[in-house]
């Protein structure tokens, strides 16, 4: 018989998840997110505590693993077409963020006297956002599949790629720095991004042909485990194999194998598959970044900690906010957004092991940027939680809700002579997956069409196609009555949040009291929940939803 010390893969995950599990229990229990539990059972198990030690580096192996499952099942979601409607203001937030964090980052190490080149690695590591907290702090809030959802995770993948180049640029920089020029740079960086571009293209090409015929023959034998092994063998080979023969992290990689397989009709039990093993993994992500972190460095150096927190927490809000913003996007929006960005993780941990092996960041800069990250994820559920006083409190005023949601903008309003045409509307809210299904069947049955979308892209390419489509918050009765909802005889709600569907029915009925309602359900609790409400039409599936509705409004007329 093996002794427990000898199998330390067995005893990191016994002790981790069991840790984890019971202050996660005892965070819940006291109305603490249980993140906060899985953190500090990292500290307890980890090297900076008195106890039973786990092994951190079978630790980190398992995180990684977490986040290979973590992007794969985003990818399963997340198609090229979410990615492209939000690129304009994913790419511009991501580099402008990154630049400007990295600036504040070498702006405060140069105040406390490290070198340039320190101190932009440290920027670096305090500007990129953790996929895994983001994500999860996604999925909880049913965030997925919106808007801000994928501005979030669109804004993510990019920071990601900026990373991947860091990650390329920083070795070379400190052989410059050294003395050691290297005329091969240029050549490196060009056959570094000639292998990302030929990853892309194979996975596109191939992938998206391959890995559902793959899993569609599997499938096919009607064996369950079967099954579930060919899932984690896609997302976990496909991600090794990317990080090895490509040079693209293994979240990147794990995302886009994700990516094709939402080509398959069998992407829900696909996800269904793969869902316990992101849980498990994701926890044990968390337990990692507690072992890394020494709880001496808050007593030890209080004010440079909060320094570093306040660059993560309160400058990256309030950078993210700005330029959501200035992208007119409305409040909500950048309340999520700003939030759900406002942490640091995984990215920043690669970035500073490497600064120190390289010898451009001192040991007291891993112990900041680790203090940083630990704090500004626990903190993170509260940003969440902020949000939604903070919004309500802005639309009580006319004055301020007015401004943030329909300010001067052209695709806030329609023209006056559209106004004036249309005549016995349906209001549609919401032209994702769903609400396109819904929009094909009611132009089909010659209703007059207004669309309100919270995505500037999208409301672009409606109007392209000829659609009557405003930007906007239905939530808010102006947007309501710029989509000419006087005029209406239904709304339809296709938004996936069942809390914002609540306020819009609310602020329809309110303007137009006998106005029928549509809405768009996940499950048979949330139909339930709509018909206490008294909506007139609750469905869910994004094709029958379509065609329900479209029957019910033909059966009206």
């Amino acid at each position: 018989m093996v002794a427990p010390h000898d199998l330390p893969l067995v005893s990191t995950i016994a002790v981790g998840l069991s840790m984890a599990f019971v202050c996660g229990f005892i965070a819940s229990r006291l109305r603490l997110p249980p993140v906060v539990g899985y953190l500090i059972a990292g500290i307890l198990v980890g090297p900076s505590t008195p106890g039973f030690i786990v092994d951190i580096q079978i630790a980190e192996q398992l995180a990684e693993i977490g986040i290979v499952m973590l992007m794969f099942g985003v990818g399963l979601h997340f198609s090229l077409k979410d990615m492209v409607e939000v690129r304009r203001i994913a790419i511009t937030g991501a580099v402008t963020r990154i630049i400007i964090g990295t600036l504040m980052g070498t702006a405060l190490a140069t105040y406390w006297g490290w070198s340039l080149e320190s101190g932009i690695v440290f920027g670096l590591a305090l500007s990129v956002a953790s996929t895994v907290v983001l994500l999860k702090a996604l999925e909880e809030r049913n965030l997925m599949r919106t808007v801000d959802g994928h501005i979030a995770i669109g804004w993510l993948i990019v920071e990601d790629l900026v990373m991947i180049l860091a990650l390329i640029l920083i070795p070379a920089w400190a052989s410059i720095s050294n003395g050691n020029l290297n005329g091969n740079i240029a050549h490196e960086l060009f056959a570094t991004f000639g292998k990302i571009a030929l990853f892309i293209i194979i996975m596109l090409v191939a992938g998206r042909r391959l890995l559902p015929m793959l899993l569609t023959a599997v499938a096919g034998t009607r064996s369950r485990e079967l099954f579930t092994l060919a899932v984690i063998a896609v997302a976990v080979g496909i991600a090794f194999g990317a990080s090895i023969l490509f040079g693209v992290s293994i979240a990147l990689g794990a995302f886009f194998a994700g990516m094709m397989i939402r080509e398959s009709d069998l992407n829900h039990e696909v996800a269904t598959r793969i869902l316990p093993f992101q849980d498990a993994f994701a926890v044990l992500f968390f337990v990692a970044v507690g072992m890394l972190f020494d709880p001496l460095i808050v007593l030890m150096e209080p004010l440079n900690v909060l320094a570093v927190v306040g660059i993560i927490v309160g400058g990256k809000t309030l950078i993210t906010f700005m330029i959501v913003m200035m992208f007119r996007y409305p409040l909500k929006t950048g309340l999520v957004v700003s939030a759900g960005l406002a942490q640091i993780g995984e990215f920043s941990f690669i970035l500073v092991s490497l600064g120190m092996t390289l010898g451009l960041l001192p040991e007291r800069g891993q112990d900041l940027v680790l203090a940083g990250a630990l704090i500004s994820i626990a903190l993170n559920p509260l940003l969440f939680y902020l949000a939604q006083p903070i919004y309500s409190w802005a639309t009580k005023s006319e004055r301020i809700s007015r401004y943030l949601n329909m300010r001067a903008d052209t695709l806030a309003h329609l023209k006056t002579a559209e106004k004036r045409a249309l005549k016995d509307i349906v209001v549609l809210v919401g032209h994702g997956r769903v609400g396109k299904q819904i929009s094909q069947n009611i132009k089909a049955a010659q209703f007059d069409l207004v669309v309100i979308d919270t995505n500037r892209e999208r409301v672009e390419l409606l109007r392209d196609q000829g659609f009557h489509a405003i930007v906007g918050d239905a939530m808010h009765e102006e947007t309501l009555k710029e989509a000419a909802i006087q005029k209406a005889v239904a709304i339809a709600v296709a938004v996936p949040d069942i809390f914002e569907a609540r306020r819009i029915v609310e602020a329809a009925r309110s303007l137009k009291p006998n106005i029928k309602v549509l809405v768009r359900a996940h499950n048979e609790e949330e139909i339930r929940q709509f018909k206490d409400e008294k909506v007139d039409f609750a469905m869910t599936g994004p094709r029958a939803i379509g065609k329900m509705m479209a029957q019910f409004l033909n059966d009206m007329a």
